[in-house]
């Protein structure tokens, strides 16, 4: 209807600038204009005021519009209350209104059902729709275009796949958005095999694709792992000239990053000249579910100067700073978020306290965690488990304590607490959380039942690990993978029988059950299982693998086979620093401290970075050949070159370097200008040396300091004894031994073993009860007669017993090492090397004795002891009288 009188001369001016006005205030000003000249009763004015209101998100005032006596009955106006209810997200009362719309006998038009259609499927009111869509058909409308597009919409938002592709197949008539409609559908629903159908159809119909249908197929090629169609779409993106497009290139960043193209999506993001903050967040998400942490907080660091972020981006970049300590800028990231008005929620402060947590400032968790009005399960784990990741288990256990009156824990607790229990070797809180677990109803959960295992194996209770792995109904390679860990700390033999039976049940070794085992080929000096183990390990494909070849390293060297430890590391394809670390200390064990400092410094040549425990293994090496200059050098070059502070171990080994060189008083010293104090450790290498050497005044000192620190090392305290008993200070010696005595700790007996045809012999000193034990003394004898001819006297002052010299060889001579030395001589080829290991350091009398055995007999000698190995040939040992 048009104006009539003076108003007909402003309708076309207000008119025009009605939709040309570009802000609320000027609508406002145009609105009482509007209302004065008398132009409101018009049906258009009112439509495009409320239009109008609607563009600029005041939808209050569009319903006031509605509410007009002069326009109430028009369809039109009542179609564009909808729409600007619908555009706004107040879909709900879009639907109130085409309900009332109904009520008052209005017949809806095609502009009416878009926005309807629309609402319906922003909330996924499915059974709305379905009503909507019998409106549609039954007013005859359902072959129009824009209805049976909001149709498909609707039902692909609603995961009603088959209603939107039956009405997509019916429609007479078919523009690029019905195609994306449905392509988007799929896409978005998962189904994107049906994605790439449609729009192969798409494109066999001659229809050319938008930048919205490219930006939904790279969604589908991403989903599949569609390589090869991914780079096509992307052809076809820069043939057609949508390659500026932000959606489209966001959509192909999603795309290659699913395929792991890290590569393409740098270069595609560079060389976007439009980026909008879904582009950043992109690439920050997708760096960090990648692992590359640092790049994702360079990028947040690049964004924040020109995009707003959200709080998923910020708590993808909190997650970042965890996991590469970064504490400067998880403190900025926290802060950002603090200054940008994001609500901390429960989700936020959770990855907060996990981050600071990470990053060492547990303090910090704490107060986050304190601060949360809504804690729920995930806040109490995220806090339990950054006090065990700071070492404080003490603190975790009353947290959990306290959790237990607030929140009932799960099997994530229940795994952090038990290994809580296992660093304090608290076994009653384990038989405690034991039951609770059964209570629970979790004793069935894998997880748990393994972290049992293990927690009962740590504390020593090697059959409360056995009865748990034998009462769980499913095991799997990480249940047996425990109860093999379990028993090669404290039952080797066990070990390998376990592994046999897995074997059995029909299961696979892994990498970590390999792992497992090769120390207990170690620790048995079991040669062929090691070699058996080597040749399953080719079997199964694992020779490439970094972790098992440092283990095999450690094996063969263990075993008294150097050769083949080096060959390893030789074939190795790729290594790390703890291969390095192996080959190195493997070196030091053997005497080779030359070849020791070539390997450190070919390491550094290939770029990697020494650490504090490599310049342990090489300082070892460097007190092991005499090499006591260099050895010096390399500890001040740790402080200097690469910023490593020295803790115990590494002054430890300096004294030892200087003390196993004949440097005693430079060692003192040196021990008494450390800036951290010595423990008992550090004094008793240097009362070894002294021992050793002779020096009983030097001896007399550090055997006071060792007696002040109140050790519980039975070792070092006998040593102590010992010095004292030499210097005829028996009260002194009385003291300790009834100290220890009365403290019942006894000092590790000595014994060694040797494997004679695949199996182990163990002997102790003076032991008479194994097998052949007189043909083995008959053996020792003629030794004996053999080597005096040669010259040999036997050193008594390797003996403290308090009896005669007589006496005392006949002590010597019943030391562990020359009986596993005679029975291994009595039950091995005649040429062949001998492999000997004990579990102390050897004697020096039994130094002497084997060098001789080996050259009276015309042997090799391969003997392992508490520090190193000795190759003893021809009377002459490798370690040159240096141990």
């Amino acid at each position: 209807m048009k104006p009539r009188n003076g108003s007909q001369y402003l309708y076309p001016s207000i008119s025009k600038a009605l939709i040309s006005t570009a802000n609320a205030k000027d609508l406002r000003k145009l609105h009482s204009l509007i209302i004065t000249s008398g132009l409101h009763k018009y049906i258009f004015f009112s439509s495009t005021l409320i239009c109008k209101y609607s563009q600029f998100r005041d939808p209050n005032s569009s319903l006031l519009l509605l509410r007009l006596n002069s326009v109430r009955y028009s369809v039109s106006v009542w179609s564009s209350s909808i729409r600007a209810m619908t555009h706004n997200g107040l879909c709900a009362k879009a639907l109130d209104l085409y309900h009332e719309m109904r009520t008052l006998g209005l017949k809806p038009d095609n502009y009416t059902f878009p926005p309807v259609i629309k609402s319906c499927g922003i909330l996924m009111n499915l059974d709305k729709g379905r009503v909507v869509h019998q409106h549609i058909i039954g007013m005859g409308m359902e072959s129009h275009l824009y209805v049976n597009n909001a149709l498909i919409d609707m039902y692909s938002r609603c995961d009603e796949l088959g209603c939107a592709r039956k009405v997509f197949e019916k429609m007479p008539e078919k523009d690029i958005v019905s195609w994306n409609s449905l392509i988007s559908g799929y896409s978005s629903n998962g189904y994107y095999k049906e994605a790439l159908e449609i729009y192969y159809r798409l494109r066999n119909e001659g229809i050319v694709p938008d930048s919205f249908t490219f930006s939904r197929v790279s969604l589908a090629c991403g989903g599949l792992g569609e390589v090869e169609e991914g780079l096509k779409v992307h052809g076809l993106v820069e043939k057609i000239g949508t390659c500026r497009d932000v959606i489209v290139n966001n959509g192909l960043l999603s795309m290659y990053l699913k395929f792991d193209y890290v590569g393409n999506c740098k270069r595609i993001f560079d060389e976007m000249v439009d980026k909008d903050s879904v582009t950043w967040d992109i690439m920050i998400f997708a760096y960090c579910e990648l692992g590359l942490y640092e790049e994702s907080i360079r990028l947040f660091l690049e964004m924040v100067g020109g995009y707003e972020t959200d709080i998923l981006t910020i708590t993808y970049v909190l997650r970042a700073c965890g996991h590469v300590r970064d504490l400067k800028m998880g403190r900025y990231v926290h802060e950002y978020m603090v200054n940008k008005g994001y609500e901390c929620d429960t989700l936020s402060s959770n990855i907060l306290i996990n981050m600071y947590a990470k990053c060492g400032y547990i303090s910090s968790s704490i107060k986050v965690f304190e601060n949360m009005g809504n804690k729920d399960l995930v806040s109490w784990n995220s806090l339990i488990n950054g006090y065990v990741e700071n070492k404080s288990y003490n603190e975790a256990l009353e947290l959990f304590k306290r959790m237990k009156i607030n929140v009932q824990p799960d099997f994530l607790t229940y795994v952090a607490i038990l290994s809580v229990c296992k660093e304090l070797l608290n076994v009653d809180f384990i038989e405690e959380l034991h039951c609770d677990i059964i209570k629970q109803g979790f004793d069935s959960d894998q997880i748990l039942g393994n972290a049992l295992i293990d927690a009962y194996a740590k504390c020593g209770k090697i059959e409360n690990s056995m009865k748990q792995f034998e009462n769980m109904k499913i095991r799997d390679i990480c249940t047996w993978n425990s109860i093999i860990a379990a028993y090669a700390r404290v039952e080797n033999r066990m070990s390998f029988r376990m592994l046999t039976r897995m074997r059995m049940e029909g299961l696979i070794p892994d990498i970590p059950t390999l792992v497992s085992v090769m120390p207990v080929c170690s620790n048995l000096i079991a040669k062929r299982q090691g070699k058996e183990l080597h040749g399953c390990i080719f079997k199964l494909g694992f020779e490439s693998s970094i972790r098992i070849g440092n283990a095999l390293i450690e094996m063969y060297s263990n075993t008294g086979n150097f050769k083949n430890s080096i060959l390893v590391f030789e074939q190795m394809k790729s290594r790390d620093i703890i291969s390095w670390t192996s080959l190195i200390a493997s070196y030091g064990m053997y005497g080779e401290g030359r070849q020791a400092i070539k390997a450190f410094e070919d390491m550094k040549a290939t770029g990697i970075i020494p650490d504090e425990i490599i310049f342990v293994a090489i300082i070892y090496a460097c007190s092991h050949s005499c090499l006591v200059q260099e050895g010096r050098l390399f500890f001040e070059q740790m402080k200097k070159d690469y910023n490593i502070e020295p803790g115990l171990v590494h002054y430890a080994c300096v004294v030892d370097l200087l003390a196993r060189s004949g440097f005693l008083v430079e060692a003192e010293d040196f021990i008494l200008s450390m800036p951290l104090k010595p423990d008992a450790s550090i004094w008793g290498v240097l009362l070894s040396a002294c021992r050793a050497n002779g020096d009983l005044k030097i001896a007399e000192r550090v055997s006071e300091q060792v007696i002040e620190l109140n050790t519980n090392n039975p070792g070092y305290l006998i040593l102590a004894s010992n010095v004292f008993a030499a210097l005829g200070r028996r009260d002194q010696v009385r003291t300790i031994r009834t100290s220890l005595k009365a403290q019942g700790i006894k000092k590790e007996p000595g014994f060694s073993w040797v494997e004679v045809k695949n199996r182990v012999y163990y002997f102790k000193a003076s032991d008479r009860l194994f097998e052949q034990h007189e043909e083995v003394n008959e053996l020792l004898d003629d030794l004996s007669r053999l080597m005096a001819k040669e010259g040999y006297v036997a050193d008594v002052k390797s003996v403290v017993h308090d009896v005669e010299d007589v006496d005392k060889v006949n002590i010597l001579c019943g030391h562990s090492e020359r009986l596993a030395i005679a029975f291994g001589l009595l039950h091995t080829e005649t040429g062949t090397p001998l492999l000997v290991m004990k579990n102390l350091r050897v004697c020096v009398d039994c130094h002497t004795v084997t060098k001789y055995i080996s050259k009276i007999v015309k042997r090799e000698i391969l003997v392992r002891d508490g520090n190193r190995f000795h190759i003893f040939k021809d009377g002459v040992c490798s370690c040159g009288d240096h141990w």
